[in-house]
């Protein structure tokens, strides 16, 4: 369950490496995300390669897309599934993407969101 406080490995190109949840966006009073939920973010540390010309920078609020988390998912086929560890992708104001690649395998329960386009930029579909 990923709530205010969680911490996240940031997947994508934008420079970002840790984020930290401020807000569960979507609903009054709401108290947890899953997968392919939004969530405000705090950026707490970033890439040592790409902190020169990262496209973010430390302290800075964004939008994220949960990507991965480590509690488990029912499956549509009623199975469970999980991963090692909570992953966001970062959203810029008008829900844009802020990097240009995501790295490793995404559910196959985000293709039937409003944001398919996070299927042709990662590596693959799994689950």
């Amino acid at each position: 369950m990923i709530q205010h406080g969680s911490r996240f490995k940031v997947v994508d190109n934008s420079g970002a490496k840790i984020a930290y949840c401020i807000k569960v966006s979507a609903g009054y009073k709401r108290r947890y995300a899953k997968i392919g939920d939004i969530i405000t973010v705090s950026i707490k540390d970033l890439r040592l390669k790409r902190r020169a010309f990262s496209k973010v920078k430390k302290g800075e609020i964004y939008k994220a897309i949960v990507i991965r988390t480590k509690s488990k998912v029912k499956k549509f086929n009623g199975d469970f599934f999980s991963y090692f560890e909570n992953s966001v992708v970062l959203l810029n104001k008008k829900k844009k993407f802020v990097g240009t690649r995501i790295f490793g395998a995404i559910p196959k329960i985000l293709r039937y969101t409003k944001y398919l386009k996070l299927v042709s930029l990662s590596n693959g579909v799994n689950f």
